[in-house]
Order: C-alpha cells, then sequence, then structure tokens
C-alpha cells in the first residue's frame, strides 16, 4: 500500500516537532497503540498540546 504522506501531513495536528512518524499515519498508529495512548489526530488542537494522549484524556475530552 502506498502511503500519502503530503496529503497526511495536511490532516496531522502533531505538534511534537521532531517527530518521526508524521505524515505516516500506520506507523503513528503502531507506535501509540504500543504505548496504550492515541495518536494526536484523535484529540483537538489545544488537548494535544497538552501532550497526554491518553485513552483516559481523550474520553474526558469528548465529555
Amino acid at each position: 500500500m502506498e502511503c500519502n504522506i503530503e496529503r497526511n501531513l495536511k490532516d496531522c495536528n502533531c505538534s511534537y516537532e521532531p517527530c518521526s512518524r508524521k505524515g505516516k499515519c500506520c506507523e503513528c498508529v503502531r507506535y501509540h497503540r504500543a504505548m496504550g495512548e492515541l495518536p494526536a489526530c484523535y484529540f483537538s488542537d489545544d488537548v494535544e498540546k497538552t501532550f497526554d494522549r491518553s485513552i483516559a484524556r481523550f474520553i474526558k475530552s469528548r465529555k
């Protein structure tokens, strides 16, 4: 499967600048899943900037 990195970057709200997974959604999801987290794109910009990518924070942000 071909990765559309440039298109993915347009929708990526990850504010962690040295991230090597930006635009590589499958790598990003795999990484955060292994950490028990969700990727930045699951969060609003203001919540994402806290770098709390926990599932609990995701649920709290949706209430």
